[in-house]
């Protein structure tokens, strides 16, 4: 038999050896005595998992962040902090978008080599654009249709995106250079005011005054050659005034439609982005367009021109970079208003103007400084107002 005898805290236990022909009620008395034990012995033992053993919380997440350090390359760790990790996340994306294209244009001026026609260069960038969005929504298992009541925002934006890019290509094509890209840059005041009237965002002071300050600063950049321009398309209209005025004024009206269908634009980039909670979903709708239309317009308006070794490994490098551009532009209209975030487009203006007065030798006049200078103040005053709300 056994028995259990308290000691105090200890338990002591006897085991009693019985001959095998004991008799019934000795048999009883000792199965009496062992029921405690067996009791004992029969009760559940505790489970011990992951959520009954409490751990320190502090030396788990520095664990945790140990970990992600050791796995995540720094220049991971930054490209995440900046796509999402930041209240001025959508600012800073816009940011790297200008520069991104900055880059873009520093490339095609240092490294040109080949004249290549607009159409065809157009049609080679929207071809990288529709390929590597598409494989981005593969790889994130994005459906590539996209949701359904998103479908006609993706749509929509891949054709105004289209519109805005054929005509601004015309107005390049029948313009001079600094009075198209001027016309181009009143794509971020237009679409300030269509995202009021479409998305219906507030539109405060301090933002129409950052729009404003950025545009003049552009207006005292370009006011030199524009006004050289002007005095060289007089004198030739003087032969045939009326047909090179309306030509002329047709190509500021074809500029014109590029800026208000590029707003537009804009603003459902911020719906359809918002609503698919995807920005590659824009990216990808506008290349899927674009691509097979600029192709046609190439070969119906243009000879085709095929293009050396370092022409095209100029054009494919110059492809992927705006993907990148086109993606972090998305989402910065993804997180941010519109109003305040388009005005760190003129970034770029004022990169391209500070490149030629330090690289190229092009002579620092005071209205060019003074132009920077404003689209500078302009930025600041954007970066320190901040931004309108919290990140989603």
């Amino acid at each position: 038999m056994a028995s259990v005898e308290n000691a105090g805290d200890d338990h002591v236990v006897e085991l009693v050896v019985r001959n095998a022909s004991a008799t019934g009620d000795e048999v009883d008395e000792a199965s009496d005595e062992i029921s405690p034990l067996l009791t004992q012995v029969d009760k559940p033992k505790p489970k011990i998992n992951i959520f009954t053993v409490s751990y320190p919380r502090k030396k788990s997440r520095e664990q945790a962040t140990r970990s992600l350090e050791v796995d995540i390359s720094p220049i991971t760790q930054f490209i995440l902090w900046l796509w999402s990790g930041s209240r001025y996340s959508g600012l800073m994306c816009m940011a790297v978008s200008s520069t991104i294209y900055f880059v873009m244009k520093v490339l095609s001026d240092v490294f040109s080599v080949q004249s290549i026609p607009l159409f065809e260069t157009a049609f080679t960038r929207c071809t990288m654009l529709f390929i590597f969005s598409y494989m981005g929504l593969r790889k994130s298992g994005q459906p590539l249709r996209g949701l359904v009541n998103v479908r006609y925002l993706l749509i929509s934006r891949a054709l105004m995106g289209y519109l805005s890019l054929m005509s601004f290509i015309y107005c390049m094509q029948r313009l001079p250079f600094s009075q198209a890209i001027v016309l181009s840059l009143t794509t971020p005041i237009i679409a300030s005011i269509i995202a009021r009237i479409i998305l219906h965002e507030k539109l405060r002071i301090a933002e129409v005054g950052g729009l404003a300050c950025s545009f003049f600063g552009v207006l005292f950049v370009f006011r030199h050659v524009l006004a050289t321009q002007g005095e060289f398309i007089k004198s030739l209209e003087v032969g045939n005034a009326y047909v090179s005025g309306s030509s002329h004024i047709y190509a500021i009206l074809v500029g014109l439609f590029s800026a208000i269908t590029g707003g537009v634009s804009y603003c459902l980039i911020r719906a359809g982005a918002k609503a698919s909670d995807q920005p590659l979903a824009t990216v990808f709708s506008f290349g899927i367009i674009s691509s097979p239309a600029a192709g046609i317009c190439s070969l119906a308006f243009e000879d085709f021109v095929f293009p050396g070794f370092y022409s095209l490994t100029l054009m494919l490098v110059l492809g992927v970079l705006a993907f990148f551009a086109e993606v972090f532009l998305a989402r910065a209209l993804q997180l941010e208003k519109t109003s305040k975030v388009v005005n760190v487009l003129f970034l770029e203006v004022a990169l391209s103007q500070l490149w030629g007065i330090g690289w190229l030798s092009i002579a620092p006049s005071f209205s060019r400084l003074a132009g920077c200078l404003l689209i500078v103040i302009s930025l600041c005053w954007t970066l320190y107002i901040g931004p309108d709300k919290e990140i989603e």
